[in-house]
């Protein structure tokens, strides 16, 4: 299954916590986020609507804080308040640019973001606003890679764009394996099957039984957000 060519279509664009931290090792590099703004910035311009999930682990990580003996639920409670955090980095960054954001959150702080409505994201969407879907799912033991699965499926989203800093899906992982090879097209089953770490199998599952395709490509490059909304082959699809 082939990625349509950009014709107004709408995505969601999954950025990691971790990737708005920069080179720092913790927290949110103002350089970085004020250059993701500006790739959205230029997807927005070019008439796509966009949506962007955000993770929180450049923050806090809920499994990791579990593993050293906290309660699970409250570590991803704290997780998504790691997002929120993020989510408004973001919108600062996108307003200064002068391109309209709301954050919807699906933990409702109603003097922080607008709690998540379906219709009223995709209301958003229709009049050319970028929205961020914060706090994940509101539920723990979902990760906001599922949350990106659920969010696209609800506004009818044309696919799902996973951010990372690799150009693609590797048979392992190519900053440890110079002779990792990238996958150009992959399907869910094969994803599930070799237990490929694109995104957890719940989100797998997700886009396999809506027929969501999902493209893995490198967000370090300049202008790879925009080529990959255009169909380029700069990454792995996975459909």
């Amino acid at each position: 299954m082939a990625v349509k060519k950009n014709n107004g279509k709408r995505i969601v664009l999954k950025i990691s916590g971790e990737a708005m931290m920069g080179k720092q090792g913790y927290g949110v590099d103002p350089a970085v986020n004020d250059s993701i703004a500006a790739e959205i910035k230029a997807v927005h311009k070019s008439g796509t609507q966009i949506a962007v999930v955000i993770g929180g682990g450049n923050i806090f990580r809920g499994l990791k804080a579990a593993a050293g003996g906290m309660d699970r639920a409250s570590a991803d409670y704290m997780g998504m308040l790691a997002t929120m955090m993020n989510g408004l980095a973001l919108q600062d960054a996108l307003e200064r640019q002068r391109v309209d954001t709301r954050v919807l959150t699906a933990i409702e702080m109603r003097q922080l973001a607008e709690p998540y409505i379906r219709r009223r994201a995709i209301r958003h969407l229709e009049k050319g606003r970028v929205v961020i879907f914060v706090c994940g799912t509101g539920n723990p033991y979902f990760t906001t890679d599922t949350a990106a699965a659920l969010r696209a499926i609800e506004i009818g989203a044309d696919m799902i764009m996973k951010a990372t800093k690799v150009d693609g899906v590797y048979t392992s992982d190519p900053m440890k394996n110079k002779r990792a090879k990238r996958f150009e097209r992959l399907s869910y089953m094969a994803v599930l099957e070799k237990q490929l770490k694109v995104m957890d199998a719940t989100a797998i599952s997700l886009c396999m039984d809506n027929a969501l395709p999902i493209v893995v490509f490198d967000m370090t490059k300049k202008g790879n957000i925009g080529r990959a909304v255009k169909g380029q082959n700069i990454g792995t699809v996975i459909c």
